[in-house]
């Protein structure tokens, strides 16, 4: 498995995380369009974007998902519910957020990795990637 800072420019084009079926939470319309973008050209199956908890929590009933990349200021309840359930699930994930986390969500997911938007192209695929075995 590949670290982040592993990936090189030349296989963020190639199909790095073909096969892989990940969830996307982010609000805001332009930036997950970019995302989606970002992943599908890497190979992977885009679900969503979820734009609120409740639709990523529908989603992530209603499809096989595989990790997940998840906003952290959602306009509902943020993404801490979405969070809960991928770890009750052992579904790896991530936070990609242009606030940092708040401190309860800090402590609560220490181990989870967090990006800081606008994550650039290599550094999301190769986080994205280290998640998944």
């Amino acid at each position: 498995m590949k670290a982040a800072a592993d990936v090189t420019n030349e296989e963020v084009g190639t199909a790095l995380l073909a096969g892989l079926s990940i969830l996307l939470v982010e609000d805001e319309f332009l930036i997950a369009l970019d995302l989606c973008e970002m992943l599908e050209a890497a190979g992977a199956q885009v679900v969503g974007p979820a734009y609120r908890a409740e639709e990523a929590l529908a989603l992530l009933e209603a499809q096989r998902i595989d990790m997940a990349v998840l906003d952290v200021d959602l306009g509902d309840h943020g993404a801490e519910p979405v969070a809960l359930r991928m770890e009750e699930r052992q579904v790896p994930f991530l936070f990609h957020t242009g606030r940092g986390l708040p401190p309860h969500l800090r402590e609560r997911f220490e181990g989870v990795p967090l990006l800081v938007k606008p994550a650039p192209r290599q550094l999301l695929i190769g986080a994205v990637r280290a998640l998944v075995p």
